[in-house]
């Protein structure tokens, strides 16, 4: 009997030193991207521009982002997270933006794939607005870690 209250003891002061120890190694990375028409590949002289920021998970792997911009050619017809591709290079669509009509404040979440996360912390995502005039993209930005 005592031998058994001795091993409970020490297992429950080891769940209790570990405990915090998981929940240390949660972690929520900030990023960030400039949107701009010079970003886009080929480059696009638009007026229009932008800003996003965006959080990750490293737990739950829950991407939330958030987008602002102003003077557009004209309504935004699609909008996408792009990769894995460097700057300067084009890569397909990896995240949607699954909103309709898509204006500006644009707010999202998503859940990534272990994939996805190592892309976007090498800086291998952009961010990419479409419009009528410019549908292959009128302004972009690569994604980076940011401090906040």
């Amino acid at each position: 009997m005592i031998r058994t209250a001795h091993v409970l003891r020490s297992i429950t002061c080891a769940a209790a030193l570990l405990v915090p120890a998981i929940v240390a190694s949660a972690e929520t990375l900030h990023f960030k991207a400039e949107l701009k028409g010079a970003s886009e590949v080929p480059a696009k002289d638009s007026p229009g521009t932008g800003t996003l920021t965006a959080t990750l998970d490293t737990t739950t792997n829950e991407f939330k982002y958030h987008v602002e911009y102003s003077g557009l050619t004209g309504p935004v017809v699609a909008a996408h997270f792009h990769g894995p591709a460097v700057a300067g290079a084009n890569a397909r669509p990896t995240v949607p933006v699954k909103i309709s009509p898509i204006a500006s404040p644009i707010d999202g979440t998503a859940t990534l794939t272990p994939e996805q996360i190592k892309d976007l912390e090498d800086g291998k995502w952009y961010f990419n607005l479409h419009t009528s005039a410019n549908p292959s993209g009128e302004v972009r930005g690569q994604v980076q870690k940011s401090e906040e």
